[in-house]
């Protein structure tokens, strides 16, 4: 993650699990079925864990069967991508475009409207839930 906001930035990476840590600053994965986030269903954004930048709309969020969030969708402009070569071959990884995160890889077998993956690890995220409007008195 970059290093140039020391402010909160730098507070939020302190309070990071070492885990969180090893995947967002190493670009590390974590094992797939353990994060709380593969089952979440809840109306709500997907953040970064890193930043607190949002990255995906709930509404965008899918199972895919492999074990890790997944989202057919990012919100424009909030992720960027390089290519990785590191299983010896070319994947499409991205981060978040405010910290520079590692969040996961970008794969081309997702669902309509998009036809794109995205891969993500659930302890790059965090998730904020959509307020709920009390009731009526």
């Amino acid at each position: 993650m970059a290093d140039e906001n020391r402010g909160g930035e730098a507070d939020r990476r302190d309070a990071l699990t070492p885990q969180a840590r090893v995947v967002l600053c190493e670009e590390g994965t974590e094992r797939p079925f353990s994060s709380a986030l593969y089952h979440e269903a809840r109306k709500g954004v997907y953040v970064c864990a890193g930043c607190g930048f949002p990255l995906f709309d709930s509404r965008t969020k899918y199972d895919s069967g492999t074990g890790w969030p997944s989202f057919f969708d990012v919100l424009p402009g909030h992720v960027e991508t390089k290519v990785d070569f590191k299983l010896g071959v070319p994947r499409t990884e991205y981060h978040c475009a405010r910290c520079g995160g590692h969040q996961g890889h970008v794969f081309g077998d997702g669902p309509p409207p998009t036809g794109l993956r995205y891969c993500n690890n659930g302890v790059a995220l965090r998730f904020e839930p959509e307020a709920e409007t009390p009731p009526l008195p």
